[in-house]
């Protein structure tokens, strides 16, 4: 447990998103989905939607806090909460959106380990290794989820067939929200791995492709003809390691077609905040997030693009899902692409 949570009642992150949901004028409908317990201490855990309330309207959920240390995650969708609320003064455009569009936050899915300043919950269990699923591959020793014990990282938990009640929160209103619907994207804020930033998606179980290989391809080269200029590596999170019990390929393999579901994770590299102040490595949180105010300020700016990007493209997804014959060409190219089926 940190230090600055001994005592406290509540944390920053936790203030702001109360903040933005009770202050005058917002737009956003809220509620709490569940309430985790830590000791004595009770916090909620909150949803915010707002925008379309049509049940075949395309759907974005931002999810952020999955690991309690990465703080930045959390940061960067608040921010953007706030963004929005700002704009819909006088963005028509935003407005015309969100009537065709919903889109669904859950900025801290978990506030126990955040209060704690703790990876894990407040069970000891990492929740992004918390799925039922096992890798279909040997992954990496202890980082790939581990049923040791909770006194390691990475720990899954018993292995009972029971999640724990913020992974089955965070699958409940995913089902709700997103994998019901014939389009949604879910994006979901880390940090703490690589010189860079990537963005990961299904799977991270197998080298396998994902159904939808030919509409994440597409997805990518279009942020990338519509932003040439940024920096993120796109790819299979596969690619870098398997892992067991990731909650969005759970997610993703229980979508029912012909829906479709793409989850991504936006992985803030932190390595590099390190190397520009090596000190922040004798903090734990400095190794998942920006020490220094100007780079937590740069970090906010330089994502907004891609949140943006998301709500557009699920706004004129009509105009670019691909069918037959051009979907089964893009499954070449990006297969092409992605060339790298094995690690």
């Amino acid at each position: 447990m940190s230090e600055s949570s001994v005592g406290a009642t509540s944390f920053a992150e936790l203030d702001d998103l109360k903040s933005i949901l009770a202050g005058e004028g917002c737009r956003f409908e809220s509620r709490t989905v569940s309430e985790i317990r830590v000791g004595k201490q009770s916090f909620p855990l909150l949803i915010a939607t707002i925008g379309s309330n049509a049940p075949d309207a395309p759907a974005i959920g931002f999810f952020g806090g999955v690991h309690g240390l990465e703080r930045i995650g959390t940061q960067l969708i608040l921010d953007y909460m706030r963004a929005l609320l700002r704009r819909l003064e006088w963005d028509e455009q935003l407005h015309a959106q969100l009537n065709a569009v919903r889109l669904v936050f859950m900025p801290i899915v978990n506030p126990g380990g955040m209060w704690a300043g703790t990876r894990s919950n407040p069970n000891g269990v990492d929740l992004m290794r918390n799925a039922p699923q096992d890798a279909e591959g040997p992954v990496p020793f202890l980082a790939g989820g581990q049923r040791i014990g909770p006194w390691l990282p990475w720990y899954r938990g018993a292995g009972n067939g029971s999640m724990e009640l913020e992974s089955a929160a965070l699958l409940a209103i995913v089902k709700q929200e997103l994998m019901s619907r014939p389009l949604s994207f879910a994006l979901d804020c880390h940090s703490g791995f690589g010189w860079g930033d990537s963005i990961w998606f299904p799977y991270a179980r197998t080298v396998r492709h994902m159904m939808h290989f030919p509409e994440m391809y597409l997805l990518k080269t279009m942020f990338e003809q519509a932003y040439p200029h940024h920096a993120y590596i796109f790819e299979p999170q596969s690619h870098r390691y398997l892992l067991h019990g990731d909650l969005w390929d759970c997610a993703y393999d229980q979508t029912r077609a012909p829906n479709i579901f793409l989850p991504m994770t936006l992985e803030l590299g932190s390595w590099r905040w390190i190397k520009k102040n090596p000190r922040q490595i004798f903090s734990r949180a400095g190794i998942f997030n920006p020490i220094k105010a100007h780079r937590t300020e740069r970090v906010l700016r330089r994502h907004a693009s891609f949140f943006e990007f998301l709500t557009r493209a699920a706004f004129a997804s009509h105009r670019w899902l691909p069918q037959d014959d051009l979907r089964q060409q893009l499954l070449q190219r990006a297969t092409e692409h992605w060339q790298h089926t094995t690690r």
